[in-house]
């Protein structure tokens, strides 16, 4: 790197230890809020954001999920669901493959375009990528559950949506609940990155805060990125310890 990136690299891992407690800009507009006071607002913005995307596609993820899986239909005494079953879990598989391998950023470009500079174009851009890769997974748990309660259920001539519904729902809910969590951990830091196209979220600041040289500023909107990605993380580990007692 040239002398000018070498000077930028220092001027900001020299700050790391020393992240700004007030501006450091001086021309702060007069009635501006406190610096931590800002930053707690673009907190709450991005987890506003990431709550929204991530609840959106936990619908679209059970829906396609289930779906997705060869539980609901496999087994049926009847020819109805084995009739149709392979064709709608093909076409459910595309498009978790589609809407999961386009990034959020790229959606999020799209419907900017689409529907203009609005909270709902953030949030389906977040939602549509994660809901699909919460579909693969969930149906993955699903069809990869232990069967000996479904095999139960279905020997005593329980119909596929009773076997799905209560032999193997509840043996993947666990996991399935774990990994929601942990995209939602993911989802945060979607949600600081939107930042970047203009929603005032942490990587808003962060952005703007790097492009002035205000590397302390930069450093006290990413610490509070990282304790928002801990507190998800202890959340989750928390509500796995509670499942793995039960």
């Amino acid at each position: 790197p040239g002398r000018g990136g070498l000077d930028i690299f220092t001027g900001f891992f020299s700050r790391a230890l020393t992240p700004a407690l007030t501006y450091e800009g001086a021309d702060v507009p007069a009635g501006a809020p406190p610096l931590l006071v800002t930053v707690a607002a673009a907190a709450w913005r991005t987890v506003v954001f990431a709550i929204a995307g991530i609840s959106l596609a936990l619908v679209f993820g059970l829906v396609l999920g289930f779906l997705g899986s060869t539980a609901w239909w496999e087994g049926d005494p009847g020819r109805g669901r084995r009739a149709v079953g392979p064709a709608v879990y093909a076409t459910v598989r595309v498009v978790i493959a589609l809407s999961r391998s386009v990034h959020e950023l790229l959606w999020a470009v799209l419907f900017l375009a689409a529907l203009g500079f609005n909270t709902f174009a953030a949030v389906i851009a977040i939602s549509i990528p994660y809901g699909g890769t919460l579909a693969k997974i969930f149906s993955e748990m699903v069809d990869e559950a232990a069967r000996d309660s479904a095999r139960g259920l279905r020997a005593v001539g329980a119909s596929p949506s009773i076997v799905f519904a209560f032999g193997l729902l509840p043996r993947a809910l666990p996991d399935m609940i774990a990994y929601t969590f942990y995209r939602t951990e993911c989802a945060v830091r979607s949600a600081a990155v939107l930042g970047f196209f203009g929603y005032r979220t942490l990587g808003y600041h962060v952005k703007a805060s790097f492009d002035n040289l205000h590397y302390g500023e930069v450093w006290t909107y990413l610490y509070a990125l990282f304790a928002l990605v801990l507190l998800v993380d202890l959340t989750s580990s928390t509500v796995r310890r509670r499942f793995a007692a039960r």
